[in-house]
């Protein structure tokens, strides 16, 4: 089969941006006269969708450890490589996270973490306000991750493939 090369000259015509200009100003003017809609934050709130991934939580058992079992799945999947898992292991043979760290600026929220964790361990949550004053404090180790509070991400259902 032999290679050919398509050459593509270009138009011959002159180009006139006007035409794209008055185009683009139409478009302006046609939403200068849309109604504006404003949210006096923080007084006032959208409603999220049950789906926003937001920042980590790390679920914990009725004792108050959490479900972490260390098995590393979560680092081994995460695309960003935002996880850090040290395994450890008590007296009995049970593993769970000597170090167990986040990094929140390097998270791409996908989501991959919750869906392949078997124990159902870390979630991501519907958390959105999580400014910080320095870059060390967006990373959350354990002790942070299981003092988060805030509901849960439902992921995607796939038996319902509307989303709804």
């Amino acid at each position: 089969m032999a290679i050919t090369v398509k050459q593509v000259g270009r138009p011959v015509e002159e180009a006139s941006y006007v035409k794209a200009t008055l185009q683009g100003m139409g478009i302006t003017f046609k939403h200068i006269f849309k109604p504006k809609v404003t949210v006096q934050y923080p007084e006032e709130r959208w409603e999220l969708s049950p789906r926003w991934r937001g920042t980590h939580r790390m679920l914990t058992m009725e004792d108050g450890k959490a479900k972490c079992v260390a098995c590393g799945l979560c680092p081994t999947v995460c695309p960003a490589n935002c996880i850090k898992l040290v395994p450890g292991e008590d007296e009995q043979g049970n593993r769970y996270p000597l170090v167990f760290e986040i990094d929140e600026f390097r998270c791409i929220f996908c989501g991959y973490c919750q869906e392949v964790c078997p124990e159902e361990a870390i979630h991501v949550g519907q958390h959105y306000e999580n400014a910080e004053y320095s870059r060390a404090d967006f990373v959350y180790d354990l002790e942070r991750l299981t003092a988060q509070t805030h509901p849960v991400c439902e992921m995607w259902d796939p038996a319902d493939p509307k989303g709804e």
